[in-house]
């Protein structure tokens, strides 16, 4: 698949394979290419933890309420912003979403699912995920990025290009 075909097609998936493991090659590569993520000034202030235990799963799942087909996932990838590497105050966050985009990106480009789980900006998450993971108070949870072998194949939309959204030089 090229990138714009991986661009086009990449879905959020929520259905997985039971008990189909990702190896740690794969995994690593998934880490690699969410790190080659553009950050401002080049700082790189994510950190990530790499979850594939499924009872860390079900305290995952206690306290996001959105992510409940974790449970059949191989794997959930928590992304976090090191706010001591930041360009400035609140750069992690895009930095962080540029890095959980490039993560998605290299699961469905080896054939992967994978679904962003947002942590950040809800607090009562934030902080749930800070008590779970033991981050220090200089590491902001950010996304948690599902990851397993699809059981679902997902609906491409028709067109989602819309004219009526590009502005030119002005509004």
């Amino acid at each position: 698949m090229n990138l714009e075909e991986g661009i086009l097609t990449r879905r959020s998936i929520r259905k997985y394979q039971k008990n189909n493991r990702i190896s740690k090659e794969d995994t690593e590569a998934l880490l690699n290419m969410a790190m080659h993520a553009p950050s401002a000034l080049n700082t790189q202030p994510w950190e990530f933890i790499v979850v594939d235990d499924q009872n860390v799963f079900n305290k995952i799942m206690a306290v996001h309420p959105y992510c409940s087909f974790l449970k059949d996932a191989s794997l959930a990838i928590v992304v976090c912003g090191n706010l001591k590497e930041q360009h400035k105050d609140n750069y992690w966050m895009g930095d962080c979403a540029a890095a959980t985009e490039n993560l998605l990106l290299g699961a469905h480009a080896r054939g992967l699912g994978g679904c962003w789980c947002g942590i950040y900006p809800t607090e009562e998450r934030m902080q749930a995920f800070h008590k779970l993971f033991g981050l220090p108070e200089y590491v902001q949870p950010f996304s948690l990025v599902v990851v397993g072998y699809p059981a679902e194949e997902p609906k491409q939309p028709h067109d989602r290009f819309k004219k009526a959204k590009i502005h030119t030089n002005h509004w």
